[in-house]
């Protein structure tokens, strides 16, 4: 698949939190970009730019143009992609280098279609998404921004088992995870509020989660 995005970069040479905190507060972004024969490669980019491409649907799938000071652009793909957890601050991104005729491990996002007019839904139900993406592996032209599941013909009580999400020529799920895991369902409003009901109760039960690390570079 060809790159729809083109993303600009500059090098950077200073490492470490005071280094990455210098940036933000300049109004960029710390980063890295790695794989293929060349060695990882530290980045900036500018904060506003980069969350421009992430309001675009795709960018987390898609394979992207990444272009380097005055280098020839690479394509690359994200890996990780950190936010601050109080703030809408991005603090740090991975790019990883791809190779035309090497296979990526790539997490794509599910699109459900017809969730109003579903049977289900048109009888009462409701739609209880299980999983709203799946890793798959396959070559860069046949990344799929995305996979769709139709929900038109769904009753209350059906569920659409991972099987059955229908995969791209060239696309295979990137492991062997049990293939009735449920990907989506549709329930009735009495079943979802007690699920509901039992989950609350469950966290009740659990600690404060530790303060996320601020990344080093």
């Amino acid at each position: 698949m060809s790159a729809n995005f083109e993303i600009n970069a500059q090098p950077r040479r200073d490492a470490g939190k005071g280094a990455s905190r210098r940036l933000r507060r300049q109004g960029q972004v710390p980063g890295i970009v790695y794989g293929g024969e060349r060695k990882p490669e530290m980045i900036r980019l500018v904060h506003n730019e980069l969350v421009r491409h992430l309001e675009r649907e795709g960018f987390y799938s898609q394979v992207l143009d990444l272009k380097v000071a005055h280098d020839k652009a690479e394509q690359v793909v994200v890996k990780d992609l950190q936010r601050h957890p109080a703030k809408p601050f991005i603090l740090h991104v991975d790019f990883q280098r791809i190779s035309a005729v090497e296979r990526i491990r790539m997490m794509v996002p599910l699109r459900f279609l017809n969730e109003d007019s579903a049977k289900g839904v048109k009888s009462g139900g409701m739609v209880s998404r299980k999983l709203t993406e799946i890793e798959i592996t396959c070559l860069p032209k046949d990344l799929p921004p995305y996979l769709e599941v139709d929900l038109l013909e769904m009753e209350i009580g059906n569920a659409v088992p991972l099987s059955q999400v229908s995969l791209p020529e060239g696309v295979v799920l990137a492991h062997a995870p049990d293939p009735d895991v449920p990907v989506v369902a549709i329930q009735s409003i009495q079943v979802r509020e007690e699920t509901e009901d039992l989950e609350a109760e469950e966290g009740a039960g659990g600690g404060e989660s530790a303060e996320s690390a601020e990344p080093e570079s």
